[in-house]
Order: C-alpha cells, then structure tokens, then sequence
C-alpha cells in the first residue's frame, strides 16, 4: 500500500494522493472514488457474518459534528507518591501493547495493580490511595458525560446533525436483510454512543443484559431472537428487521457490580446525565466496570471481560465473516489478536476506516494478506459526513434502484430514461434489499 494522507484500497483498485484537489477536481475526486468504494463496500455488507468495531475515533467524530469534543484521554496525575512509579509502568505496558504513548487507561490499570499489592501490605496506605483512585475515575466519568451532553445539549443544528450522520451511519450497517446473521457491533468505548443512536434510529438492541427495570448481565447468554408472524399467515413467523447486538469490549459507565448479590447491573443513567445525578458512584472503583486488564492473557479469566471477549471471538472467527473498524487505532493486543486470528480464515474480510495512518496501522496491515484487507484512510474518507454522504451504501436507495431497474427493463419504449437510470453512480447491489437480498 502506498502510505499516502488520503489513500483507499476497495476490492484492486488503489488510489493515494497527497493533497486533495480543490473545486470542482474535488467533486470529480469523490465521484471517482465512490465509483469504486460504494459497490465494494455494499457488497462486503452482504457478507454471511457483519461485525461493526467502533473505537474512540467514532465518538470523536459524532462530537465534532455537534461542535464539541470527546473526554481527553491522556495522562493524569493521581497526587500520589507511586505517581512516578505508576507512569513508568504504564508507559512499558503500553509499548509492549504496541500503543505507543500510554493513556489514562494505562494509568488506571498499573494504579490498580499498585492499589491490589498495598491491601497485601499496608491496609491504611492502600485506604488513601484507593481514594486518590477513586475520586480521578469519578473525574474520568464525569468527563465522558459530559462528551454526552456536548451532543444531547448542543445547538439545534449541531445536535441534528449529529444525530442525523449518527443514524446514518448506524443504518448503513444495520439495515440487513432480517434473514441475515445480525449486525454485531463492538465497541472500547465507555459511553452510550451506540444505544442512543439506535434509539433515534429505531433499532432494537440485543446484548447480555436482562430484565426490564434492573437488568442483569448473564454469563449463559441464550440464543435468543425476534420474530412476528405476519397478518393472515399461520405458522410462519419471521425475523423483525432493525435488530443489532451490542458487545462493550471495555464495560460501560451504566455498569455497576452490585457487592451484596455479586452481580453486574445496568443502572438508569440518562444519556448526558448531570454529574450529581443519584446513579453516579461516589465510589467507582467499586462499582462501575470500566478498566479491564488486556496487558496480558490475564483479561481472559475477569468476569465479565471474559464473556464479552468470547462473544467477539465466536462472532468473527468463522468463514465469510467481515469486521468494519472505524475510529479503532489497534493499540489493544486482545482485540489485534481476535483480528489477526479471524483473518487466518481465506473467506474472512477487514474493511479498515482510519482518520489517520500510523505506525499500529501499518504494522496490523503487514499482518495479513492484502486480498482480506480494504482501506479507507485519511481525513477525507475518515470524515463521518464524508463517510455517510458519499461512500456507505444507501440501504433505502439501492431498494428503490433495483427496482427501477427491473420496471425500465420492462418498458422499452423510455429508453432515454432507462440510460439515464443506469448511468447513475449508486450500484445494483441491495444491502439489506432488493431482489437478491430477500430471495
């Protein structure tokens, strides 16, 4: 691949450029490419198994285009005396990850693994850390609602755009044919994203939680599905369409394990919630499940990391399997590994969507066979609203193209018409739709 700031790889065809054009080269730019992009990515999202990984780029992007901006990630300082013992570990843990620089995230794993050795020693000392600890995750908490109610109390039309490119961009991926295997999202995030977009977009979600007014997260998880039985047919029940599961790779913020009962609960958070809302931990180092431990193998034997990281591996480990990343920058080694292990399948497929390259970037791609790998790198088509405008298929769109198509076969007496339908750029294929699609 050529390494350029806007490069895309969709199916052979490769094109990198170094600065995009200006004008009217630029709307010939973007025809050009989606020429190739939209059909190839519209029949990837046939694939038998569609699997979505949304990392934090994702809620960068939705809170850029309500004008905001996403919880800072980067380091803190937790005004204690192991501070400097707790950085140096956290940075030697993010280079063997291949991360580069560490995060907040990383700081948080090594001062738990330092809080977890002062209970052993010191019972006292490790009371004051443990609440040094907590109050920064009360901080870090506080931070990610308010990323939440940068979007949710935006100005009226940043607010609407954002919600429209985010249900956009969810129903490009989720508006499969009901008799399809479901979308599977994944995500690192620890905000709620996702299941606000879906309840603007009217998609029913599907996860390990059960219960209506507490939900409990279940180890055995059942197979379950929705059905109806359409009016006048007896017998016949079928899939209802606008059905997605959802896997929280990291926890989420609603997340709480209950001490007395053993265990995790989804609490009633509202989407943007004030920080003194009743729900919110005074104690979150306790209660809310949000630092999981993938320095090492180790993260495969923590409930409820275990669970979820199983759910990953049987929804994308298998033939005719695709994975979408957006927003993800491969700095997690258990989530590499997953990848890695479902590309050594030759019917499996990455679809790659990147605001920038980088080092992590590159050295996933040497991983594995260029034929399993398509592209879609730099600030162009990264852009949410590039994304959603331009290149990711149009469920409703390509129905109704189908459709013509068949009626302008049929009526060979509007010839201008029908050469004016086929010249135009959105593809035959029907994701979620059409002929093929339902047959």
């Amino acid at each position: 691949m050529d390494w350029k700031p806007h490069c895309y790889r969709a199916g052979s065809h490769l094109e990198a450029v170094d600065d995009l054009p200006a004008g009217e080269d630029l709307e010939k730019f973007i025809e050009r490419s989606r020429r190739y992009i939209e059909p190839w990515l519209s029949a990837v999202f046939q694939a038998e198994h569609l699997n979505l990984m949304l990392g934090s780029g994702f809620t960068s992007a939705v809170a850029f285009a309500a004008g905001g901006r996403a919880a800072d990630m980067g380091q803190i300082a937790f005004g204690s005396a192991y501070d400097a013992s707790i950085n140096r570990h956290a940075e030697t843990t993010a280079q063997s990850m291949g991360r580069g620089a560490a995060n907040i995230e990383d700081q948080f794993r090594s001062a738990l693994a330092v809080l977890e050795g002062l209970t052993v020693t010191d019972a006292a000392a490790a009371a004051a850390f443990k609440r040094q600890i907590d109050a920064k995750m009360l901080e870090f908490l506080r931070s990610i609602l308010a990323t939440e109610r940068a979007i949710s109390g935006a100005n009226e039309d940043g607010r609407l755009k954002a919600e429209s490119l985010l249900q956009s961009f969810l129903l490009s991926f989720a508006s499969r044919s009901a008799s399809r295997e479901r979308l599977h999202v994944f995500t690192t995030n620890y905000e709620r994203l996702i299941e606000h977009g879906c309840d603007l977009a009217g998609l029913r979600i599907v996860d390990r939680f059960v219960g209506a007014l507490n939900p409990l997260f279940r180890s055995s998880r059942v197979e379950l599905d929705m059905h109806y039985n359409p009016p006048g047919i007896r017998g016949e029940p079928r899939f209802m369409e606008g059905v997605v599961r959802v896997s929280k790779l990291h926890g989420s913020i609603d997340w709480q394990f209950d001490k007395a009962s053993k265990v995790i609960r989804r609490v009633g958070i509202p989407f943007g919630a004030a920080d003194n809302h009743t729900d919110i931990p005074q104690s979150p180092i306790d209660t809310v499940m949000i630092y999981p431990n993938p320095a090492k193998d180790v993260e495969t034997t923590a409930y409820p990391y275990a669970e979820i990281f199983r759910d990953m591996a049987a929804a994308v480990c298998r033939p005719n399997a695709v994975v979408v990343t957006y927003g993800y920058g491969f700095g997690d080694d258990h989530i590499n590994r997953v990848l890695l292990d479902m590309l050594s399948i030759p019917s499996t497929h990455i679809v790659i969507i990147s605001y920038g390259v980088d080092d992590r970037l590159k050295n996933f791609c040497k991983k594995v066979r260029t034929a399993q790998v398509s592209l879609l790198c730099g600030s162009h088509f990264g852009s949410l609203e590039n994304l959603v405008e331009h290149y990711l298929p149009k469920p409703a769109l390509d129905y109704i193209t189908g459709r013509l198509s068949d009626i302008l076969r049929r009526r060979p007496d509007i010839a201008p018409v029908r050469e004016a339908a086929v010249d135009q750029p959105a593809p035959d294929i029907a994701v979620g739709g059409g002929e093929g699609a339902q047959g």
